[in-house]
């Protein structure tokens, strides 16, 4: 079985007009018998910082406690059931508003493989 794999960079996305944030994207396939792809967007408040602070938040995995004061949380989306949770672990939360806008920014992401 051949598995095609896409390193997607960060996003940068607005929301609620001036909302910045950084979303880390990563994704894991299962394959125990059938196949099931959970991609994650590890989201984090953007305060304009300098490169070598999204290099170390690049660099975490999604099962660390994230201690980054600017960090909110983490989106998980499941295919084939194309369901998704969001994991309010941060020090801030996005409210169910702005986690809809942003679900549908990162969908529209997904979507469009030339903004990757």
């Amino acid at each position: 079985m051949f598995i095609n794999v896409i390193i997607m960079k960060p996003i940068f996305i607005t929301i609620k007009n001036s909302l910045d944030l950084i979303i880390i994207p990563d994704s894991e396939a299962h394959l125990d018998g059938h196949v099931a792809i959970t991609a994650s967007y590890s989201i984090y408040r953007n305060r304009h910082q300098t490169g070598d602070l999204l290099i170390r938040r690049e660099s975490k995995l999604h099962l660390e406690k994230k201690n980054d004061p600017d960090y909110m949380g983490t989106i998980f989306f499941e295919s084939p059931q194309e369901s998704l949770s969001y994991i309010a672990d941060g020090s801030q939360r996005l409210s169910v508003f702005e986690i809809q806008e942003l679900v549908e920014k990162i969908i529209n992401y997904r979507n469009t493989p030339s903004l990757w």
